[in-house]
């Protein structure tokens, strides 16, 4: 299986209760469906500050409509699986977007204290 990282792109990082909760059920879902790795919700984009060549910035890296709202990583056989899996993100229905793309490598640190 192959890994990809799913990265959630909204006007901002839900807030709103109803809204957190249709991202947690679609969380649910893809966790009983096997296909998810590790999920990470973000802050809002306001709390975001920005290393650059010519310096720090607070806001997105980007300047741009919408934000990294969060992420994913999901295993999937191919890539138009990945995308199928993708598809049903809710945030697709409420104006934002995802993009998925293959992970090249990483590791995960194990939590302090373990």
């Amino acid at each position: 299986m192959v890994q990809y990282a799913v990265l959630i792109y909204a006007a901002d990082a839900a807030t709103d209760a109803g809204e957190l909760e249709v991202h947690d059920r679609h969380a649910q879902q893809l966790e009983a469906s096997g296909a998810l790795v590790a999920a990470f919700a973000l802050e809002p984009g306001a709390t975001a500050t920005s290393l650059r060549g010519d310096g720090v910035t607070d806001g997105p890296f980007v300047d741009a409509k919408e934000v990294v709202a969060g992420f994913y990583i999901l295993e999937a056989p191919d890539l138009d699986a990945a995308l199928r899996i993708a598809g049903g993100n809710p945030v697709i229905a409420m104006g934002g977007g995802v993009e998925v793309r293959p992970i090249a490598g990483g590791f995960v640190r194990p939590p302090s204290g373990s």
